[in-house]
């Protein structure tokens, strides 16, 4: 009787809690450089000026877009259907 296959563990994906903890901390961090770029509008002058004040205007975007952008789970080949109907009888 041949045995299936059991997925490892170091195969197995990351929580649904790490990876949204993952995100929300990426998220802040990003949200956390755009505060500096307002902070560094005021303090700078000149051309340095408006990069921080375009980077304090896209960067929620990128932001969002980062964050949504959800790593896609790998398919496991122990839980894929049979499609040979002859090896699921076991005869």
């Amino acid at each position: 009787m041949p045995h299936a296959s059991v997925p490892s563990v170091t195969t197995a994906p990351i929580s649904l809690q790490e990876e949204q903890a993952g995100r929300m901390r990426q998220y802040l961090a990003t949200m956390a450089l755009r505060t500096a770029c307002f902070v560094g509008a005021y303090f700078f002058e000149g051309w340095l000026r408006w990069v921080c004040v375009g980077l304090a205007v896209v960067l929620p975007y990128i932001a969002v877009v980062l964050v949504n952008a959800v790593r896609p789970r790998v398919a496991d080949e122990a839980f894929q259907p049979v499609t040979d109907h002859r090896r699921q009888l076991d005869a």
